[in-house]
């Protein structure tokens, strides 16, 4: 019999860039398991987590707007398949491991809170050393799933874990496939909030700084199209995942904004009393 995986890991090493993490070189699991003949590691490690409870629940989960009214809102379902989106466009680019890009996609938000970022904020106050949802997010995945019966934890490889706990503000993945995941993940929910305060009628596109928009892009498609090159041309061949010094200054800025005009904004904060007092 063709053993699949076996081609497919030896055109990883063939093909991929040096830069790339090759399953081979996987650092594995934390409890041993048989190889699967059809696909590999970070492909089995994806495939656990699609299937998983927790990514169903995601679906339930909001981003920044609580009980918003209609369809069109975002929520960490259709955030983490942006995320995934954009993280395997520039991980193809650059030639590295789509496969594990795409496993800590998918898993980078399956600890977070209900209540979007409320939720967060309000465990945060709560827990005696604090709360940031990657944590729990690995702990979900190490812990908290079943496979099996009797068995607890996806058992996932060690750079899919590395990739969903050091994702966003907590140290620097160890992989440049984790490091893309973390940078898309601020790419994606930033250019999808303006999207959706706008549509809430918390923010007018006027409102936008003039500047952020020249750099960035316009529309939404124009700015995730901008990041993405600019990510793709800083950072090929290199060791590690970069933005232009230009493009960095302009999308802190769009955060900054964000976080004044959408994020404590009165109307989109005027259900969170009611949530935090469910936490």
């Amino acid at each position: 019999m063709i053993n699949y995986r076996e081609i497919q890991e030896a055109f990883e090493i063939e093909k991929l860039s040096e830069y790339a993490q090759k399953v081979s070189n996987s650092n594995g699991r934390r409890m041993a398991e048989s190889p699967c003949p059809l696909r590999t590691d970070y492909q089995r490690d994806r495939d656990r987590i699609i299937h998983s409870k927790s990514f169903r629940r995601l679906k339930h989960k909001t981003q920044v707007f609580l009980s918003p009214e209609g369809d069109h809102y975002r929520t960490r379902l259709t955030h983490t398949l942006e995320v995934a989106q954009i993280a395997r466009t520039i991980a193809r680019a650059l030639n590295l491991n789509e496969d594990l890009t795409e496993a800590i996609a998918m898993g980078h938000d399956l600890g977070h809170t209900p209540f979007g970022h409320c939720g967060e904020e309000r465990l945060n106050l709560i827990h005696p050393s604090g709360f940031k949802h990657n944590e729990p997010s690995l702990r979900v995945v190490d812990y908290l799933e079943r496979r099996d019966k009797g068995k607890f934890g996806l058992n996932l490889t060690a750079e899919v874990r590395d990739g969903i706990v050091h994702h966003g503000s907590s140290g620097s993945p160890l992989t440049l496939e984790g490091q893309i995941v973390s940078k898309c993940d601020r790419i994606a929910y930033l250019n999808h909030d303006i999207d959706d305060a706008i549509r809430a009628n918390v923010l007018k596109f006027s409102q936008i700084p003039e500047d952020i928009l020249t750099v960035l892009g316009r529309s939404h498609g124009e700015r995730i199209n901008s990041m993405i090159f600019d990510i793709i041309r800083n950072s090929h061949e290199k060791s590690t995942i970069n933005m232009s010094e230009e493009m960095e200054y302009a999308f802190v800025k769009l955060r900054t904004f964000m976080f004044e005009h959408v994020y404590f904004n009165k109307d989109a904060k005027k259900e969170e009393e009611r949530a935090a007092y469910i936490v």
